[in-house]
């Protein structure tokens, strides 16, 4: 196994992380900026090397500040974690050419799935159902206009390059094409560094589900599949498993066709394939060629830890895990705790943690990087922890859910744990009768 690992990355993935090296036995290496020099993941590290100043362009997306790190400690691979640049293709060859393992995919199969575009076409290629929509990239607004016209309106604006709904926007009628068009070329410029779109068709009640991977040279095998409807602005609140949805044949049609796609494209490491679903049909979305902010609820569905499976696919190129020692049981919850004041739009809560009571107890985990006394900046995601909950069946994982969110206690910051307290006692979450646009049309605060 790789002596030692850098975590190019922060909060409570880079936690994560350096937990699963500690059981490997490989020592690791924090790279932080100057903001985050107190940080849960700089004191649980071996080893830490400020890469910059608090911007992420000039730390956590600085290449050459992170290859500086990695020459300085004499780290063997990189751990990317999710966000940032473990999506990068750039990085990843960077990385690879310096004779260092980059955890994760190659920097060919990360350019092509992270392009929609293309990732559309392999998907189809390999017998995935797609949504219909442009087949390429859409350059001009006249263009839009003629896609919008075959498919018929609602239609959806999306940046080729992008995700976390960035560059994302729902076009109704045909009056409304043409300022979305222009806003989200704008948007995806400004966040990918490209104005690249393309357009779907919306669809108007779905959930979306995704399927969790692990990938090597010698097999795949799929882990299940993830509900992640719960969603605000296209972002994932709550995230479940098994889908309550699902019949036992759609299952199993769904995990077959992605386990097939992810062997024909030659993937190694830890991936998920995301769907669009609704009125029994599934429709391919995209591939994250990087682990999930999700993924521990996957983790605790099934016993395995997706992490150190990472580590052990890229330094043996092969997967130890068969799909007939993967027996998933009971039902998972996650919920995303945010430092963010739902009442207020989800303004974002920046500020200094005097309590903090995390919750425990039987199938109770908590992942996090935060602690009594801990500064939560403004400067990054506002994401600080996760609350991942296990039951014999849904109902008692809702209830587990919801005792350990009562356990929880910040004061100091505002969070959206009231939220989702909300969310998990509301008659259409316990009788799973939402979608993806649920909580822009319901009324919590």
């Amino acid at each position: 196994m790789f002596k030692k690992v850098l975590i190019a990355n922060r909060g409570e993935i880079a936690v994560r992380v350096i937990r699963a090296c500690k059981e490997w036995g490989i020592s690791t290496v924090a790279v932080h900026s100057d903001v985050d020099a107190d940080s849960m993941h700089v004191r649980l590290a071996d080893e830490s090397v400020c890469i910059g100043s608090h911007q992420p362009q000039n730390s956590y997306l600085n290449i050459s500040s992170i290859m500086s790190a990695v020459d300085l400690t004499g780290a063997e691979a990189i751990h990317p974690g999710y966000g940032f640049l473990s999506e990068n293709a750039k990085f990843s060859e960077i990385v690879n050419k310096h004779g260092i393992k980059f955890v994760g995919p190659s920097a060919d199969i990360i350019s092509k799935m992270g392009d929609k575009i293309e990732a559309k076409r392999i998907a189809k290629k390999y017998g995935l159902p797609i949504i219909e929509g442009s087949e390429g990239a859409v350059s001009s607004f006249s263009e839009a206009k003629k896609i919008g016209n075959k498919i018929g309106y609602p239609i959806l604006i999306k940046a080729a390059g992008g995700g976390g709904g960035k560059g994302m926007k729902v076009v109704e009628k045909e009056s409304q094409l043409e300022s979305l068009f222009l806003s989200a070329k704008t948007e995806s410029m400004k966040f990918f560094g490209k104005d690249e779109l393309y357009i779907e068709k919306y669809f108007k009640n779905p959930r979306h589900i995704e399927v969790q991977i692990m990938s090597g040279k010698n097999r795949t095998v799929q882990l299940g599949e993830r509900d992640c409807s719960v969603q605000r602005r296209h972002q994932k609140l709550i995230e479940e498993t098994p889908s309550p949805v699902l019949t036992k044949e759609q299952r199993k049609d769904l995990l077959e066709k992605t386990v097939k796609m992810v062997e024909q494209i030659n993937y190694e490491g830890a991936g998920t394939v995301e769907f669009i679903y609704e009125n029994g049909k599934f429709y391919f979305l995209e591939m994250n060629t990087r682990v999930q902010v999700e993924h521990p609820v996957t983790e605790v569905q099934t016993g395995i830890d997706i992490v150190k499976e990472q580590l052990w696919i890229a330094y043996t190129g092969e997967t130890a895990l068969k799909q007939h020692d993967i027996m998933p049981r009971g039902h998972s919850i996650e919920c995303r705790i945010n430092a963010e004041n739902p009442a207020l739009n989800f303004q974002p809560s920046p500020g200094v943690i005097s309590v903090c009571h995390q919750p425990s107890g039987f199938r109770t985990r908590v992942d996090g990087s935060i602690f009594q006394g801990c500064k939560v900046t403004p400067y990054y995601d506002s994401l600080i922890a996760k609350v991942i909950c296990k039951g014999r069946n849904r109902t008692e994982a809702i209830q587990r859910t919801l005792r350990s969110l009562d356990e929880f206690v910040l004061e100091g910051i505002t969070t959206t744990i009231d939220l989702h307290k909300k969310i998990l006692r509301h008659k259409k979450f316990v009788n799973s009768e939402f979608d993806t646009n649920w909580l822009s049309k319901e009324k919590f605060y």
